[in-house]
């Protein structure tokens, strides 16, 4: 068998566009001329309108393109840090347990102080990323960012307790915090 490729074989290519007409081959009467020049003109508009046609809808494809991949990247970066700040949960508790102590020694005063600090640079460090504790007592109740665990009401509610709190990243509730909540009434 032979490597050669045969015409048969060629994969059929479009065929040539008709070619405008030369000068040349123009008649020599002007009036014969102008219907000729005139169709020429015309076949020649209408290919440029299909290649202007075909380069703007390649334009917005890749207009879609690029802003679909910003958009896509946008969302692998929120999930990432979302993903991130959703593992450090349980560590930004335990912070709060500890600092929550009372210091009874110059030496624990000193460890508590010193925990403060390192908490004050991680959520300086979280807070670039977005996250934002949830407020909590003196607040209304919102069932979107809070979870009543403890009291009630018929009325008006308001958060009386913090049992953990709750944390928004880049305005989206990760985690709502678990509170307790008493009648505003009640409360006054």
């Amino acid at each position: 068998m032979s490597d050669e490729i045969r015409p048969e074989d060629a994969a059929e290519e479009p065929a040539p566009e008709k070619p405008a007409p030369v000068l040349a081959d123009l008649p020599a009467d002007p009036a014969e001329a102008l219907p000729v020049l005139i169709e020429a003109l015309a076949e020649a508009r209408l290919a440029v309108d299909a290649r202007t046609d075909d380069l703007q809808r390649i334009a917005a494809e890749f207009d879609n393109y690029r802003k679909r991949t910003a958009r896509d990247r946008d969302e692998v970066v929120r999930l990432s840090s979302q993903r991130l700040v959703e593992a450090l949960l349980p560590v930004l508790d335990s912070f709060d347990g500890a600092l929550g102590h009372e210091a009874s020694t110059p030496a624990e005063e000193a460890m508590l102080d010193g925990m403060q600090s390192t908490y004050q640079q991680l959520m300086d460090a979280l807070g670039k990323e977005g996250l934002e504790v949830v407020p909590a007592v003196g607040e209304p109740f919102d069932p979107m960012v809070h979870e009543a665990v403890m009291g009630g009401g018929a009325g008006h509610l308001v958060v009386t307790a913090e049992m953990r709190r709750g944390y928004t990243l880049g305005g989206r509730v990760i985690r709502p915090a678990m509170v307790g909540v008493a009648d505003a009434d009640e409360e006054a």
